[in-house]
């Protein structure tokens, strides 16, 4: 039992590990998806990465699956291949971690912006025929991603209402303050800064999606809201907790594929979406933040 036979026999992936001929390990579990992450060895000594969830949604792990194939058509994007797809269950290539440097850095930049020039869509979101899911996730929370000719439409309409009147039949936002945030998403049209085209972008770009090898150079990772986007999305969402060497991925972005003008102004738009999931899955603890990046768009 090798790497060649699981890609020729996932069906058989829950009896292999029933009858431990793939050692399992346990590596952490992730709060937001309520799923496990596993290190696996074959009786070859070939390691694999694997997401466990016993109870996903329907279609979890194929939309995560989709996202990273979808992205790794950028010809040297650095993203695992896909080993095998269950419902319950998605293997990955390993890629033995390590730490983020400088030159690490500055690579995923000019990545970034290479991932955004390549490729055209019609319209923003999951365009028929143009290789995303008509839903992505989020954590474990669905991503609509029927299309929409103009940017500002899909995000408020896709990334930005759904999840605010979710929070808001959560009881986590009273009615007041969701008025006050739809009043304020409502002028997200005359905030977003010179047209643009769709972009092909991750969707979920937070400094936790990008993983550093052992040589320091990092992989894209958690593609599950992969689609047509606006690049500023992702840039503004690895900005929102931070992300090693950050200026140095910025810096090598822009000298590949320069941001349109003011983009510094809209990084708090941008970010909208990741909060109001954050305020959905995690409760009230990220509503004060959400509303300051909505009062940017007074």
């Amino acid at each position: 039992m090798d790497l060649a036979y699981l890609r020729a026999n996932p069906h058989v992936i829950p009896r292999l590990i029933e009858h431990q001929r793939i050692r399992v390990s346990s590596l952490s579990r992730d709060p937001a998806a309520a799923g496990q992450s596993q290190l696996w060895t074959l009786d070859d000594g070939t390691h694999l990465f694997a997401k466990a969830h016993a109870a996903a949604p329907s279609g979890f792990f194929a939309a995560e699956a989709a996202g990273l194939r979808w992205l790794a058509e950028r010809p040297g994007l650095p993203v695992p291949e896909v080993i095998a797809v269950l419902d319950e269950l998605l293997v990955l290539q390993w890629i033995q971690p390590g730490q983020p440097t400088r030159s690490g850095a500055q690579r995923l930049g000019e990545l970034l912006a290479q991932l955004h020039s390549f490729g055209a869509a019609p319209a923003f979101g999951a365009p028929k025929g143009y290789g995303v899911p008509e839903t992505g996730y989020v954590g474990v929370l669905p991503l609509d991603n029927t299309p929409k000719k103009e940017w500002p439409e899909f995000f408020l309409e896709r990334r930005c209402l759904p999840y605010l009147r979710q929070a808001r039949d959560l009881g986590v936002v009273d009615r007041k303050l969701c008025g006050e945030l739809e009043t304020l998403l409502a002028r997200l049209p005359q905030h977003v800064g010179p047209s643009e085209r769709p972009s092909r972008i991750h969707g979920d770009l937070w400094s936790g999606n990008v993983h550093y090898d052992a040589e320091g150079q990092p992989w894209i990772v958690d593609a599950a809201a992969a689609h047509w986007g606006h690049r500023e999305t992702d840039l503004a969402t690895l900005q929102l907790f931070g992300a090693p060497f950050l200026a140095d991925t910025l810096n090598s972005y822009q000298a590949v594929y320069p941001l349109g003008e003011g983009w510094q102004q809209r990084v708090a738009a941008h970010q909208l979406h990741l909060l109001l999931v954050h305020v959905v899955v995690f409760g009230a603890g990220y509503v004060e933040q959400a509303l300051r990046a909505a009062r940017t768009l007074r």
